[in-house]
């Protein structure tokens, strides 16, 4: 054991730290294989290899969930609602939430749902709109699965005007489009799908319902990145609809070598770049496999490209084609010391934040690995402004025998290719057809910029390296708090979680990533599908494959009753008012109210000393056997806190602190002796340390009995006959301690453990009452007999 006072988790700190060197050292190892060109069957061997060597756990501390909590607990908070039209492969997928109007409109499979954002199950609206059964017959022909591919998909829901909303569904692998009428108020609304109105859904929605994809409408024209045809091949970007007499269609060249190849699209948005609306453009998101002539193969890459949207194409060259189209390579990687950066090259989502400038909102993007080594996420985050640096920079040019990648030198024309037309910018460009011909053969040619679009920090704000699931899925809401505003970041996965994080920027510019919750919201885990935040109900709606649940953005009372613990939580939206940790309002005029975000200290915001030192510490009496094992349990509310044991013996004067051996082991879940020893009697005290604050969890008086007190008639002081009773009876309880904890260490699961427990627990409940009543019915039959009154 170790004297108090001294510290304790020095060579745990140590520990920690080598672990995350070599963690960074196999991410920097991982990437240099993977640039090799090796097979991936040698690097999913070497990769096995090291990992072998790599210690378990996360490199950093505070990346640790700090509540994690199971669907049960979600539904037993009252923190969840499930959609009662939920029902396996609905593919929840599409949703279009109008607040202002108070209605959601849910894209299914067949089915388009209008709900009320306030109470998702009352009086739903449902429209069946399935695919012809011609169309489905032709699917299953062409070997697409009947349940999950040869049906109507809806994957496009977007308004049009205060009326009518534009939807389009996958069709059986035959895409169609129609408007919707929608009428009405809440419980009187309802939904009308337009027969008239149906066309084809070629180049405005996917064939394949799994395909990512990415659609915006704004004035009218509906702008939309998916593929043009059965098997995939040809992906493109594309603007149709329009206000009569303005209707043009207008996609991406079809060129491999230069604008767009194998492309999955993520997300498009409607971005002013200046005050001119001549200016306005749309950006939009996408991953395609690219040869940067660096390696022979393609890779996969993420870019950012962008159009104006008053680009009609050229006059004589790239007739209704872009003729104003960009890209630019979007990275999200780890610097490394040795100049290997670790690349999460993948773009799954991306979210954008407004700021008060509309023109400059912060862009956040989800990435995965491409590596078959090992298996990690990130979320990177982008200003406008750099984006837009990286547009008007050099443009990149291919050249030499391997069409590498270079900066171009050469001689731009004029306009500057990627140019909107403006008459405030030039009198004689009136539209993108009074373009030079040098312009239009120039971007045909060059529509990739040299440089890159790098995140604010240099570096991800999150990461996830080699875990069960990857993040699929982004939403961000910005939160005020008492030290500043927050973007508190909901991190959806193929796994069915949600993990809710605030990334902290501190004095020193580095950022710090806490996870506040890990949420498993659904009864049936699934991949995460879609996700959009109610900033008016404070609710999450996130859509899976199987269901629609309702997620409350926020549940302050899990973290404690006192200042300390709702401090120590560092929630944006939680804050002491003075009686219980409670949501955050910022209008609020209380004075009681405690918060501290980006420390987390409760030593300078609770002034309560009972408070802080916590008032409410568990007290116990424990009876252990000699030489029997015995389980001191002691399980904190914070999985982020460090818990530390103390002994104070009979008769010492201080306590000392427990050092683990192969006799006692620290566990998650408390302390295990596993043979006990007359030394061992004591008051054991139970710590638990957050950032710098430490509580007291449990004092705990443990008595070890000698194997001659178990029973009367052993050697030693002879008693009452009770007395060996309950020596039996505290020997007993050891050995089912023992035995639950070796249960819950080999169980598949904690779940899996409670449950046992709990069943065991009840079938006690239920036969000791049982024999009470036995006992109150020969009691009563007794008195019977003896003629008392009952």
């Amino acid at each position: 054991m170790k004297a108090a006072g001294q510290p304790g988790n020095q060579n745990q700190q140590e520990g920690s730290r080598r672990q995350c060197l070599t963690q960074k050292k196999y991410l920097h190892w991982a990437e240099e294989v993977r640039m090799s060109g090796l097979s991936p069957v040698w690097m999913r061997l070497l990769g096995t290899l090291l990992l072998v060597q790599l210690p378990a756990g996360d490199c950093l501390r505070e990346s640790v969930p700090r509540v994690r909590l199971s669907y049960k607990e979600l539904v037993h908070s009252g923190s969840v609602v499930p959609f009662v039209g939920s029902s396996v492969g609905m593919h929840f997928q599409t949703f279009l939430l109008d607040e202002e109007r108070s209605r959601l409109l849910l894209g299914a499979k067949d089915h388009i749902y209008l709900l009320d954002p306030d109470n998702i199950n009352k009086h739903p609206r449902k429209l069946s709109w399935p695919a012809p059964r011609d169309r489905v017959d032709m699917c299953i022909l062409a070997g697409k699965n009947p349940l999950t591919e040869c049906a109507n998909f809806i994957r496009v829901l977007h308004n049009y005007n205060r009326t009518h909303v534009y939807t389009c569904g996958t069709g059986a692998f035959q895409p169609t489009c129609a408007f919707l009428e929608v009428r009405g108020h809440k419980e009187d609304g309802w939904i009308h799908l337009i027969s008239s109105s149906m066309e084809s859904g070629r180049m405005k929605c996917p064939f394949d319902p799994r395909q990512p994809f990415a659609s915006v409408l704004t004035d009218q024209y509906l702008y939309a990145g998916t593929v043009s045809d059965f098997l995939g091949k040809d992906s493109t970007f594309s603007r149709s609809l329009g206000p009569p007499p303005h209707h043009q269609y207008i996609r991406t060249d079809i060129s491999e070598d230069y604008w767009i190849n194998e492309a999955r699209f993520i997300a498009a948005h409607p971005i002013a770049d200046t005050y001119n609306p001549d200016d306005d453009k749309i950006y939009f998101f996408f991953r395609e496999a690219s040869r940067d002539g660096r390696t022979l193969d393609k890779a996969v890459l993420s870019r950012v490209a962008r159009v104006c949207k008053n680009d009609v194409g050229g006059l004589r060259s790239l007739t209704n084609k872009w003729s104003t189209f960009l890209k630019a390579r979007l990275v999200c990687s780890i610097p490394g010391t040795d100049g290997v950066d670790t690349h999460f090259d993948e773009l799954q989502d991306i979210f954008l934040v407004p700021s008060r400038d509309e023109k400059s909102p912060k862009v956040y993007g989800v990435f995965t690995t491409t590596s078959s080594i090992f298996k990690g996420s990130a979320v990177c985050m982008y200003n406008m402004e750099d984006i837009r640096a990286v547009f008007n920079g050099p443009y990149a040019h291919k050249e030499g025998p391997d069409h590498r990648w270079v900066e171009y030198e050469g001689r731009i024309p004029y306009p500057r290719p990627g140019t909107c037309p403006s008459r405030t910018y030039d009198p004689r460009l009136k539209t993108t057809k009074d373009f030079p011909d040098d312009v239009i053969s120039f971007i045909r040619t060059h529509p990739l910029m040299y440089h890159s679009v790098y995140p604010v920090t240099g570096r991800p704000i999150f990461t996830r390296v080699n875990t069960e699931y990857r993040l699929t899925q982004i939403a961000v809401d910005r939160v005020p708090a008492e030290d500043g505003h927050y973007a508190v970041m909901f991190l959806g996965t193929d796994a069915g979680s949600v993990l809710k994080v605030v990334s902290i920027t501190q004095e020193n510019w580095a950022t710090e990533e806490v996870v506040l919750e890990e949420l498993q919201v659904f009864k049936h885990p699934s991949p995460i599908l879609s996700m959009e935040i109610s900033s008016k109900q404070q609710q999450l709606f996130v859509g899976g494959g199987d269901a629609l649940v309702l997620v409350a953005l926020h549940r302050c009372h899990i973290y404690g009753q006192g200042c300390a613990e709702c401090c120590l939580a560092r929630d944006p939206y939680c804050a002491w008012d003075g009686s219980r940790c409670a949501r955050y309002i910022p209008a609020s005029k209380r004075r009681a109210r405690r918060q501290d975000i980006k420390h987390g200290d409760p030593f300078s915001h609770c002034w309560d000393t009972d408070d802080v030192l916590g008032n409410s510490i568990e007290e116990k009496v424990l009876y252990g056997v000699e030489s029997n094992s015995t389980f001191l349990e002691c399980v904190p509310k914070s999985q982020q806190a460090q818990i530390r044991w103390f002994l104070q013996r009979p008769g010492a004067e201080h306590r000392q602190e427990i050092r683990p051996d192969e006799r006692m082991l620290v566990t998650e879940r408390g302390l295990l002796i596993r043979w006990l020893q007359r030394s061992d009697a004591g008051s054991y005290v139970c710590t638990a340390q957050e950032q710098s604050f430490t509580r007291t969890l449990l004092h705990l008086s443990l008595q070890v009995l000698e194997r001659g007190q178990l029973h009367g008639h052993h050697a030693g002081p002879r008693g009452p006959q009770d007395e060996g009773v309950l020596g039996t009876a505290l020997a007993g309880e050891a050995r089912q301690r023992y035995k639950d904890y070796v249960r819950m260490l080999s169980a598949p699961s904690l779940d899996e453990y409670c449950d046992t427990i709990w069943h065991r627990e009840k079938k006690q409940r239920q036969r000791g009452k049982w024999k009470h009543i036995q006992e109150v019915r020969k009691n009563r039959n007794r008195r019977h007999h003896q003629g008392a009154p009952v």
